[in-house]
């Protein structure tokens, strides 16, 4: 009998024969009403009614196994962001993140409300699926997220603020020590900073005013997680993941929280950046927030967590009350624009290889299709990400591979 292996089978998928996949919305992010946008999601929303039938522009041909992870191998390790649903069915996403990254970020397995949807229940088996086949392939773990105001069930912030602190240590230590050895990095705390920032100085910072900044009355919430977080797993790396960091208003509020860990002594290894982009993005601004970590010389490790490109910067209406939205692109994007794409990310990761202190990047999810941009604000066609639909390498992909590659 043939043995007919994952990779055979992405070879002939690349090759010419793909399929026309649907496009499925991812979990990644979210966003405020004000058009700012917030990462780690929670399980992927439904597609679009009309599954997309052609891919954006992307070459056709064979990719060579382990390109992306190669061309940096002395840099940082490249992730993806999965679903344990595509790593089950083996489907052509999962096939992409086996042949070309070195680490895989649970879509939305290790949240809170999954993982404890109900007081005093754990249930792992969603985590268990895609930790261990990220694992059983020779791939890093990167934990997201112990702490998430759009993640934590209601009865986390019930009682008095000791209550609540002792729920939240009590969950930390049993999720983290459940996956001690397996996860190598955590996102303990996510978007902790204050999403003020378009009020300027009016602007209540640096702590985002959340419900469990509310139910605690302060911000020491942040201190008890990463506490528990480094008793339950001296060896995991504890990262703090903030969106918007190429903003230098929100970029400062963020700075000042780390300042303030470090005086209180609290136990964070680094910066997670999640550096969703729209065409018009400055690279610049966001290797700053890169800089501006390591001019604090507190040995602090970056990572880029959750890479994509929206190919639509919508006013702030269309995410409130979904009207006033730019139009629906359709299948077939714009050359230029994947052009603009490519020359985004190419400046980006020039920038990232230069900078010793960033240590891992990861996209946040393989394929356009995959995407929760495909149906956040509203259902239309994205392609945020280093594939096309159908599984083809883009011009991004090529830029970002290949110095000579002319974009």
């Amino acid at each position: 009998m043939v043995d007919f292996t994952a990779r055979d089978r992405l070879r002939l998928l690349l090759g010419g024969s793909a399929l026309a996949l649907g496009a499925c919305g991812g979990g990644g992010s979210s966003q405020t009403a004000s058009g700012v946008f917030q990462g780690g999601g929670n399980p992927p929303p439904p597609p679009p009614p009309t599954p997309p039938t052609n891919g954006s522009g992307g070459t056709t041909g064979e990719l060579t196994t382990g390109l992306l992870r190669d061309t940096f191998r002395n840099n940082f390790t490249v992730g993806t962001a999965l679903s344990n649903q595509r790593v089950s069915a083996m489907d052509p996403s999962a096939e992409l993140a086996l042949d070309q990254f070195s680490s895989i970020t649970p879509e939305w397995e290790l949240k809170p409300d999954v993982i404890q949807p109900t007081p005093g229940v754990f249930n792992f088996s969603e985590g268990d699926r895609v930790v261990d086949w990220a694992l059983e392939n020779g791939m890093e773990v990167r934990g997201h997220a112990l702490v998430w105001h759009e993640s934590m069930p209601e009865h986390f912030y019930q009682g008095t603020p000791t209550d609540i602190r002792l729920r939240l240590e009590e969950y930390i230590s049993t999720v983290v020590d459940y996956f001690r050895g397996r996860v190598t990095a955590w996102d303990v705390v996510n978007e902790v900073t204050s999403a003020d920032i378009y009020r300027g100085s009016d602007g209540i910072g640096p702590d985002r005013r959340s419900e469990m900044y509310n139910a605690v009355g302060s911000a020491d919430y942040i201190d008890w997680a990463f506490r528990a977080a480094r008793a339950a797993d001296p060896d995991a790396l504890l990262f703090i993941s903030e969106y918007d960091t190429e903003t230098e208003f929100k970029r400062n509020w963020l700075m000042e929280i780390v300042r303030r860990l470090n005086q209180r002594g609290v136990p964070i290894d680094g910066v997670g950046h999640q550096f969703h982009f729209f065409l018009d993005t400055d690279p610049a601004q966001a290797l700053a927030a890169i800089d501006a970590v390591d001019n604090e010389f507190l040995g602090l490790i970056n990572h880029a967590t959750e890479i994509d490109v929206s190919f639509y910067r919508d006013p702030g209406e269309c995410w409130q009350q979904r009207t006033n939205c730019l139009a629906d692109l359709g299948p077939n994007p714009p050359d230029d624009m994947l052009a603009q794409q490519a020359q985004l990310l190419r400046t980006l990761f020039e920038g990232l290889a230069l900078r010793s202190s960033v240590e891992s990047v990861s996209f946040w999810g393989v394929r356009d299709g995959d995407s929760w941009l495909n149906s956040s604000p509203i259902e239309r066609f994205n392609y945020p990400l280093l594939f096309d639909r159908e599984g083809q390498a883009k011009p991004v992909f090529h830029a970002i591979t290949d110095p000579n590659y002319v974009i």
